[in-house]
């Protein structure tokens, strides 16, 4: 017989509110470290939120007074099999792969402090609201383990020598430092931190879901595109959003002064 395990252990906690689905990973006397089984779930949890119609914007939390302290370095080291780490980099790759490539907008919600894997996950997402007691730093070059992955969201976040910087350093940056450079949207007060997060939310879920989803896809195909290429594509995929029915509706509504009713497609 299988036991069945408590909500409150699970790894990961999810909870629905008004076309907002809150991810909050659920390992706070390990800082929330992204142990296998941890990524393993947060995996599961984005896979079941892409396939939600009902949920607009998804945020990503921390249990307990950190957000994420990374990879979980006692597993790491418990295992020498060079193949074990491989695969572990790799699956947290997909995770972060998954975020980006998710319809919905993810939004990282953000409290003490993110470092290694854990502001890698920050970079990760599509936009990042910080309490001010936030900070964050790739500080594995201080056991002897450049943050390679991390680095790949960092260096498409910050400038070259700001990510290098932080690489190579392994030094904290705080909340209001971490605005400056790019790596988040907005800071607030530690006790007004749902309440900002909730404000971004709020203004992405009413939008419509088409074309949050053609828009936020194509964000990232640009990115990595020349720049003839990228208009082209962007050309496309603005040419098929502006035939869709959402994009009807919401101009016809515009015109006779009325809030539009989205359709999804």
């Amino acid at each position: 017989m299988t036991a069945t395990i408590p909500a409150e252990d699970a790894l990961v906690l999810r909870q629905d509110e008004a076309g907002v689905a809150t991810l909050t990973l659920n390992r706070p006397k390990q800082y929330n470290a992204l142990s296998q089984a941890m990524l393993g779930a947060l995996q599961a949890a984005l896979d079941t939120v892409a396939a939600d119609k009902t949920i607009r914007v998804v945020v990503i939390a921390g249990a307990g007074p950190a957000f994420c302290a990374g990879h979980d370095l006692k597993e790491m080291r418990a295992h020498t099999d060079p193949a074990f780490h491989q695969a572990l980099f790799a699956q947290c790759g997909r995770v972060m792969l998954t975020i980006n490539r998710l319809p919905q907008p993810v939004i990282a919600r953000v409290q003490g402090i993110a470092t290694a894997a854990g502001c890698q996950l920050v970079a990760a997402c599509d936009l990042a609201v910080a309490a001010d007691n936030a900070r964050f730093a790739t500080s594995g070059i201080n056991v002897g383990l450049f943050c390679a992955t991390p680095g790949v969201a960092l260096s498409r976040n910050l400038s070259r020598k700001q990510a290098l910087e932080l690489l190579l350093t392994g030094d904290f940056i705080d909340a209001p430092t971490a605005l400056r450079q790019g790596l988040i949207n907005r800071i607030a007060p530690l006790d007004q931190l749902d309440t900002a997060v909730w404000q971004l939310a709020d203004s992405i879920r009413g939008k419509s879901p088409l074309a949050i989803a053609m828009g936020k896809e194509l964000f990232y195909q640009q990115l990595e595109l020349g720049l003839e290429a990228a208009y082209a594509r962007a050309s496309e995929v603005m040419a098929c959003n502006m035939n869709s029915e959402d994009a009807r509706e919401g101009i016809d509504a515009f015109i006779a002064k009325r809030k539009p009713t989205w359709r999804g497609h």
